[in-house]
């Protein structure tokens, strides 16, 4: 009984501090490339809008140096994904200064991308290194535990963090056996983030609205409609990679001549409105400055054009701007609070396109304020159920399907 219990008290002190060590890692990582990227994208707006001009390009000579020298890496989020699956696989180190690099390069010319692709793959990298380390724990706990710490230190959403990590690489299961230490790991990210100057979005909405069974129906027919969003989103995400590789088996080709495409129509369509991340679309949202009924799509299909030639990056904070700007739509139409509504879009087309609940709904209470939170808690519930379950991950593994 001694040994068993000295042992169970090893092995948490050693998840416990190797936790501590990858939420200060990953948190230094996420706020170097987090405020090198903002400061790029200042930048890149200062030479809107002929700098997208240059994004195939730029795209090309990338690729060329990562695929000659990035080995492994070139797989990206599918490794991290195998990695987590408890494949026996190693996250070459290097990923994390091709992938940082990579999205610096994907937003400096305009590409219509994300940024949490880099944080969970430098979380992924970290905590599988780090997990090496110890010789009794299963390394693809750390993968998880280090994906909580990059999304947190990059979003500062310690809780959403948590239940992402955990529910997003088998859905319907959830690993709470590594609950404790990402939870750790988590919050070291976001407050040591915070502490160093990485910036976070937050507006925090105070809900006039009584749930009535009317305003019940109004909420669920929102949720369908994000459902439907994100699943469309990584629908053709999913298509359009496929058709694109086809179409350039060559990737040098394949990035350049969908980069050019891309940045052509980034330009086109009202000079640079939808480049980049889309946070100009959230925070002009939130101080009530005139959204169009087809911002959401075009900011939609542009994302999608730019991941689908190889850039790098992510989906999610393009998707919090497509779900912000449809919510804006729907709002005007269903006669419901318009910035309550397009909170709910915010969050619930993520959760949607990442095939996961938990994470939306906690994303848009550490982001709106909890008072939110049943309105997150119905929404994301909707929507969840009609993403007929698609994902942008395509590594992402669903259990009641797996045990068939």
């Amino acid at each position: 009984m001694k040994e068993l219990l000295k042992d169970r008290i090893d092995r948490w002190a050693s998840l416990l501090f190797i936790s501590i060590a990858i939420g200060v890692v990953v948190s230094g990582l996420d706020v170097l490339f987090g405020r090198v990227l903002l400061s790029l994208i200042a930048t890149s707006h200062e030479l809107m809008p002929w700098i997208p001009l240059l994004l195939g390009p730029a795209g090309i000579v990338f690729m060329f140096i990562f695929l000659r020298y990035g080995k492994e890496s070139t797989q990206g989020m599918n490794l991290i994904f195998r990695a987590g699956h408890g494949e026996d696989v190693d996250i070459p180190k290097r990923m994390v200064l091709f992938v940082t690099i990579g999205t610096w390069i994907t937003h400096f010319f305009g590409g219509s991308a994300g940024r949490e692709g880099v944080a969970i793959q430098i979380g992924g990298t970290i905590g599988q290194w780090f997990g090496s380390l110890s010789k009794r724990i299963d390394r693809r706990e750390f993968v998880v535990i280090g994906m909580a710490a990059g999304f947190s230190g990059l979003f500062q959403t310690p809780i959403a963090a948590i239940f992402f990590a955990l529910e997003v690489l088998v859905i319907g299961h959830m690993r709470y056996q590594v609950l404790i230490p990402t939870l750790v790991a988590s919050f070291i990210a976001s407050n040591l983030s915070h502490v160093l100057g990485l910036e976070k979005f937050h507006f925090e909405i105070v809900p006039d609205l009584t749930l009535t069974p009317l305003v019940l129906i109004k909420l669920a027919i929102c949720g369908i409609a994000f459902g439907l969003c994100g699943a469309l989103f990584a629908y053709l995400l999913k298509q359009s990679k496929s058709f694109t590789q086809r179409l350039f088996p060559n990737p040098l080709w394949r990035i350049f001549i969908v980069g050019v495409l891309a940045g052509g129509l980034i330009i086109l369509f009202f000079q640079g409105r939808y480049a980049s991340l889309g946070m100009n679309l959230i925070e002009g949202t939130f101080a009530l400055e005139s959204i169009t009924s087809y911002d959401w799509l075009l900011k939609l299909l542009l994302t999608v054009l730019t991941l689908s030639a190889g850039f790098q990056g992510g989906e999610v904070t393009p998707l919090f701007a497509i779900g912000t700007t449809l919510g804006v739509v729907l709002a005007s139409v269903l006669g419901l609070p318009v910035l309550l509504v397009a909170a709910l879009g915010y969050a619930s087309v993520f959760g949607s396109a990442t095939n996961t609940v938990l994470a939306p709904v906690f994303i848009g209470a550490e982001v709106f304020g909890y008072e939110t939170l049943p309105f997150f808690f119905i929404v994301c519930a909707f929507s969840y159920a009609f993403n007929f379950n698609q994902s942008i991950y395509g590594q992402q593994k669903i259990a009641w399907l797996t045990e068939k």
